[in-house]
């Protein structure tokens, strides 16, 4: 039964998945660059950015895809402009748990 809909990144969904689960950890080991202490840290960080256009989905789609550089953030802002000051501290904020 789903209690509750919120999206969470790939790094968290190892909180629920069981350890003889081994195809699921190994696609969450292969496709993860953050442990999920790490990623729950990184998304209170984005969220206390408190950035207008910074929405629960796009947080957790940077988490999941690390960008490292403008180019990469904007294909997570697909229709949404972000000016250099929002992704300047976005791509600070995810280059500290690089």
């Amino acid at each position: 039964m789903i209690k509750d809909m919120k999206p969470i990144s790939i790094a968290e969904v190892s909180k629920y998945v069981k350890k003889d689960e081994t195809d699921a950890i190994g696609f969450i080991k292969k496709f993860t660059k953050l442990n999920a202490k790490d990623a729950t840290e990184l998304k209170k960080k984005l969220v206390a950015l408190d950035l207008m256009k910074l929405k629960e989905e796009h947080i957790i789609k940077i988490i999941d895809i690390f960008p490292e550089n403008a180019e990469d953030l904007n294909k997570i802002f697909i229709g949404i402009g972000l000016d250099e000051d929002e992704t300047k501290k976005i791509l600070e904020t995810v280059k500290e748990f690089k």
